[in-house]
């Protein structure tokens, strides 16, 4: 029993540490990513929210993947309720996607795929 507890233990460590989440954008790296010249897709959620949980690794990989394409980002509407009110966010997790030239050209709120995410980068003018 000890054994299994102890396995366990180490699973859940090992998992948060090699976890890394994307920091919550501040606004000054809102503005540059919308005046990039590049798509840009923030993720309004917060950490304890179950939905929100579940698009983490989503943001993540996207992020890594088109690093140099597109902006992904995320706040958490806890420790940023400014932003939150900014993008009159009402249920969380919402996403919002920019064009190129920083504008907004759609929404959704709930979990989201990562096909639908690059589908609505793509639109959003994702090359």
């Amino acid at each position: 029993m000890k054994l299994i507890v102890a396995t366990m233990v180490a699973t859940l460590l090992l998992t948060g540490i090699s976890r890394a989440e994307l920091p919550s954008a501040s606004e000054a790296t809102i503005q540059k990513a919308l005046a990039s010249g590049k798509p840009t897709v923030i993720d309004l959620g917060a950490r304890t929210c179950i939905p929100c949980k579940k698009m983490a690794p989503v943001l993540e990989s996207l992020s890594a993947e088109y690093r140099d394409r597109a902006s992904v980002l995320f706040i958490d509407v806890h420790e940023g309720q400014t932003l939150a009110d900014r993008f009159r966010i009402q249920m969380i997790p919402t996403q919002i996607f920019f064009n190129a030239q920083g504008k907004e050209v759609k929404r959704h709120v709930g979990f989201l795929e990562k096909s639908e995410i690059v589908k609505e980068l793509k639109a959003a003018g994702l090359r």
